[in-house]
């Protein structure tokens, strides 16, 4: 393929506890399905003679999904959080999003609810609510 387009993404998480079959993501917002900082592999040390050493560290990853004041998609995360809130624990989740574009799968590994927008914020029309996972790994792979 030429494109790079990210409109036939495909985003399926399941959260253990919660939902018994994996749930698609859908209906993000215009200009943002989602955004992850880079992730810090290494921890460096300078010595005092001026020798860098390092070392390779675990990191987790933060992602964070904009998804459209009216999608369905509010209710996953809506109830997760409502799940957390009434048994004051918490609940993991696998993901995998797929992107078709660039043939890239990317599996999610043992992901915490950490940040949820609780209702959207009100303009002249309900804004995007964003909700963050943060993943223990991530690894990806062609779709094949």
């Amino acid at each position: 393929m030429a494109s790079i387009t990210s409109a036939n993404a495909v985003i399926t998480i399941q959260v253990t506890g919660v939902f018994t079959t994996p749930f698609q993501l859908q209906g993000f917002s215009a200009d943002n399905i989602y955004d992850s900082p880079e992730q810090e592999l290494v921890q460096t040390a300078m010595g005092v003679d001026g020798r860098l050493s390092g070392g390779f560290v675990f990191n987790p990853l933060d992602q964070s999904f904009s998804i459209q004041a009216d999608s369905d998609t509010n209710t996953f995360f809506e109830t997760w959080a409502a799940r957390m809130n009434t048994q004051k624990d918490v609940y993991v989740a696998e993901g995998t999003t797929r992107l078709i574009s660039v043939n890239r799968a990317y599996v999610m590994r043992r992901g915490f609810l950490v940040n949820a927008h609780q209702m959207p914020a009100a303009g002249r029309i309900l804004q995007p609510r964003r909700y963050t996972i943060r993943w223990e790994r991530v690894t990806a792979t062609p779709i094949g």
